[in-house]
């Protein structure tokens, strides 16, 4: 029998189109994982209830550009299995399951339910939904039994209470589910033009494939270290946003270039920005042609999708009579 291969599991939130820091921060890694490893990627739509439940209309209407853009990207659906969760009832069903056993001081806890309540102020988070999200993100990434799950350093305590549930899980009903292990990415955290974690939820993004004098305007407005006030004061490019996106985008001896002369006040911050643009605005057109070309044949994305939502759910399904199996709820 051929070894299996390590199994990803990996999702975003249809919440709007993607921008740089999902690119950064996760696609570029899929592209690399779909070549060594089954991969399963999805459309998190009811985990972009937790927060948009107030306008669920741009949910659907986000999925398809959101699928285009992870093509767009470089993932592969012939590599990879892209489907969409709530297609997959099985989700659902384990979510219900785990929350039956999930303590709750384990949810309070969570590092990104303290974060987005202090930061998301303009509608109401103290929902049984916002608080249980950790509990179906294990429900997703269990489901397939994953073994690895690529994540930032930020992400680890997230990954590491979805490795809690699966333990409790296993102790309870039998070994059932692999503890799925961190895959660290590379990327470091991408800055929005307002200095906080590039997110759609602050409204501080570049968007993928956003036009040259959007993007320009977007650059050339960023916060950067904001104790350097003049030319002349040297800078901390490690509190930069600009200097993130150099280290992404950028070719290495511009990083170092980058580096010096921001300490040493050889640069400011204008020239800083204008040399990221030279890199980041081809790149921008290269994205925006290639999401014209896939917008221009939706009937061939949907097709993908459809296409590998089946295969999830069949995968889903046989994974669910074992669950069913372990914890006693079918008849023998």
């Amino acid at each position: 029998m051929p070894e299996q291969r390590p199994i990803i599991v990996s999702g975003m939130r249809p919440t709007g189109r993607l921008h740089l820091g999902h690119l950064h921060g996760a696609l570029a890694n899929w592209v690399r994982l779909q070549e060594e490893n089954d991969c399963y990627f999805f459309s998190a739509d009811w985990h972009a209830l937790t927060t948009n439940y107030h306008d669920t209309a741009i949910i659907k209407r986000a999925e398809r550009e959101m699928f285009v853009d992870f093509i767009a990207a470089g993932v592969d659906p012939e590599k990879t299995t892209l489907f969409v969760q709530s297609e997959v009832k099985e989700h659902a069903e384990l979510y219900l399951l785990l929350g039956m056993i999930t303590p709750l001081g384990w949810l309070e806890r969570s590092p990104s339910y303290k974060e987005m309540r202090e930061n998301i102020t303009d509608r109401d988070l103290a929902l049984y939904g916002f608080l249980g999200y950790p509990v179906l993100m294990t429900a997703d990434i269990i489901l397939y039994k994953a073994t690895r799950v690529p994540v930032g350093v930020d992400q680890v305590p997230h990954l590491e209470l979805s490795r809690e549930i699966a333990r409790r899980f296993n102790h309870h009903y039998g070994p059932v589910f692999p503890e799925p292990q961190p895959l660290l990415t590379a990327a470091p955290k991408i800055l929005g033009t307002d200095g906080r974690k590039m997110s759609k939820s602050y409204g501080n993004t570049i968007d993928l494939g956003e036009s040259a004098e959007s993007t320009t305007k977007k650059v050339m407005g960023m916060v950067t270290d904001p104790q350097r006030k003049r030319r002349q004061d040297p800078g901390d490019p490690e509190v930069c946003g600009i200097f993130y996106l150099h280290k992404v985008t950028s070719a290495p001896e511009t990083v170092a270039w980058v580096d010096e002369n921001c300490r040493t006040a050889g640069i400011g911050c204008v020239d800083c920005k204008k040399k990221l643009l030279e890199r980041l605005l081809p790149e921008q057109e290269r994205m925006r042609e290639r999401r014209e070309a896939l917008l221009a044949r939706p009937g061939d994305v949907d097709a993908l999708v459809q296409l590998g939502t089946s295969k999830a759910r069949a995968v889903a399904a046989r994974n669910m009579e074992e669950v069913r199996s372990a914890m006693k709820l079918k008849l023998a």
